[in-house]
Parts: C-alpha cells; sequence; structure tokens
C-alpha cells in the first residue's frame, strides 16, 4: 500500500481515501480521491514536476486498487492534476507547489457545489404532478428531487432496487425523510412502470467522450425501454465525471470498470457491476458546465483537457 513519508510521519493514501468516505457517507468517490490528492500536495515536498507527477499518479493507482467503482476516482483524479499543473514554466519548484495547492482548492470548491448547480438546472423539468423514475440511488438525483420539494413541488419517485446491496431502499429511506412521495420497484418492473411516468433521471459514475454514460447495471436497459416508449432519459453528472474513454459496446468497458477487484481472475461466473448507456439513448445532460446534449460531451472535454 503505497505510503507519502513526510516528516518522519507516514501518510498512508488509501487509508486517508477510505476514511473520507466512511465519515461523509454522501461524499462521491472522486471528491474524496481529489481531497487525497489535495493533502498530499500539503504533506510532501516535491523536487521536480515529474516527482510531483509520479507521486501523484501512485496514488490514484493506489485508490483505483481499492474494491470501489474506480471510474470516478480515475477521471477526478486526471482532470485535477491537469488543471493544477497547466502553465507552470519558468517557476521554482515550491512556488509550483504553493500554486497548484491553492489551484486545488479553488478547484475543490467549484466541485463541492456541483451538485447544488445541477440540483437548480433540472428545476424547470420538475413539475408540479409530475412522475419520475430513477435508477436505485444517486446523490445528485436526491439532491436534485429535494431542490424540487423544498421548492414546494409535488411529484412522485419511482425507484428501482438497483441489483444487489440496498442503494435502492437507501434512496427511498432519503426521499422518505424529505417527504417526497416515492415507491421502490423491481428493476425487472422498468418496463411496466415506464409507460406511467413522464421521464427518467439517473445519475452516472462516468460520462465517456460520445456523450454516453458508465453507470450501474440496468441503466442501459433503462435507456432502452425509455426510446422505445418516447420517454426523456435525463442525465445528472458532476464534470469531474467526464473521462476520455470511448466505448462502442458493453465489451469495450474495461474489466477493472464493470466488476469487483476480487473477481477479476475470472469474470465468467459473475454479473458485471456497471453498464455502458449510448448516448442515442440519452436526450440530455445535467451538469455544473450547463445542460448539454450528448453530442457536446467531446468539445467539454477538450475545453477540460487543453
Amino acid at each position: 500500500m503505497p505510503q507519502i513519508i513526510e516528516s518522519g510521519k507516514d501518510f498512508d493514501v488509501v487509508k486517508y481515501f477510505l476514511q473520507l468516505l466512511d465519515k461523509d457517507k454522501d461524499m462521491s468517490y472522486g471528491i474524496a480521491a481529489i481531497r487525497t490528492l489535495l493533502m498530499i500536495l500539503e504533506k510532501k515536498q516535491f523536487g521536480t514536476i515529474h516527482i510531483l507527477h509520479t507521486t501523484m499518479r501512485e496514488a490514484v493507482a493506489a485508490m483505483r486498487n481499492t474494491d470501489l467503482s474506480i471510474a470516478a476516482i480515475v477521471s477526478a483524479g486526471e482532470l485535477f492534476c491537469r488543471f493544477i499543473t497547466l502553465s507552470l514554466d519558468d517557476k521554482h519548484m515550491e512556488e509550483c507547489r504553493l500554486i497548484m495547492l491553492n489551484r486545488g482548492k479553488i478547484f475543490l470548491d467549484k466541485l463541492d457545489n456541483s451538485r447544488q448547480v445541477i440540483g437548480q438546472q433540472a428545476q424547470r423539468f420538475i413539475s408540479d404532478g409530475c412522475r419520475i423514475l430513477t435508477h436505485s440511488r444517486s446523490r445528485v438525483v436526491l439532491k436534485a428531487l429535494i431542490t424540487a420539494s423544498q421548492n414546494k413541488k409535488s411529484f412522485h419517485v419511482y425507484v428501482t432496487q438497483g441489483g444487489t446491496g440496498n442503494s435502492g431502499e437507501e434512496m427511498i429511506r432519503d426521499l422518505n425523510a424529505a417527504g417526497i412521495a416515492c415507491t421502490l420497484i423491481l428493476d425487472s418492473a422498468t418496463g411496466y412502470v415506464m409507460e406511467s411516468v413522464d421521464f427518467v433521471m439517473v445519475g452516472a459514475e462516468a460520462v465517456v467522450e460520445s456523450g454516453g454514460i458508465i453507470n450501474r447495471i440496468g441503466s442501459y436497459t433503462m435507456g432502452l425501454c425509455a426510446r422505445e416508449m418516447k420517454k426523456p432519459f435525463y442525465v445528472l453528472a458532476e464534470s469531474f465525471k467526464f473521462t476520455r474513454l470511448y466505448p462502442l459496446n458493453q465489451r469495450d468497458l474495461p474489466d477493472e470498470y464493470k466488476y469487483s477487484r476480487k473477481h477479476l481472475n475470472d469474470v465468467s461466473k459473475v454479473h458485471p457491476l456497471v453498464d455502458y448507456t449510448p448516448p442515442v439513448y440519452i436526450t440530455l445532460l445535467f451538469t455544473d458546465l450547463g445542460i448539454l446534449t450528448p453530442s457536446a460531451v467531446s468539445d467539454e472535454l477538450i475545453k477540460l483537457y487543453m
């Protein structure tokens, strides 16, 4: 397990990362990864930019080696490192480190507000009396629904169980606590419920270059069904989930994205945890960069990585 050693003390990258998630159950993996990288900047002195890049890459590799979904960890880590190291020519290393530390805090502050921005954008699409279908538990979708409820809108949410685990039930508990009418349904009841809802609203673990998304298994099925029944399919996702990946089909997704690490040696007897929903099934993406069509995602990725 990689460690950063500073002033005789060990900074355990993975331990710190997991502690952040344990302390705040609503913190996304991507935000936790960025906070961990920011802490490394604070803890360690770097001799060269090359050493800094190497240290950051090793830290991201350590975090993605945990038994968690890696999509947001990878994309957030790449974007963070790209943003903090822009235009640092002709400066000595300590000055560079302080600049990067300041940039990192600005970057994190902006992302910490992203759910609020996205939640506000979604408000004009959530109307009184509407019926919404969502998949499992998404923190950003939950934020948008609670914001709509606080704006005195009355609506009903159907929540799928979301496969293994109890994430759908957690979403139901959160919605009930916010006073939002909701119903838990089987994943296999998606088609049955689809004809009675006004639109689908889901989160994403990653937004890929094509404008499609990687999300909890069953999202692709929901997208197929929504398109067949001519229901809008909305995706809510923070910009740190934009990733430079271009899958053409389910097989194009790397196994490390789809399966738990303990099963990577033999995936023949386990089901994938996520699937890929192509852009053709997505109506709009609500992001902290604005409301985007799937075709606009590649342009935003170019801007992010320029």
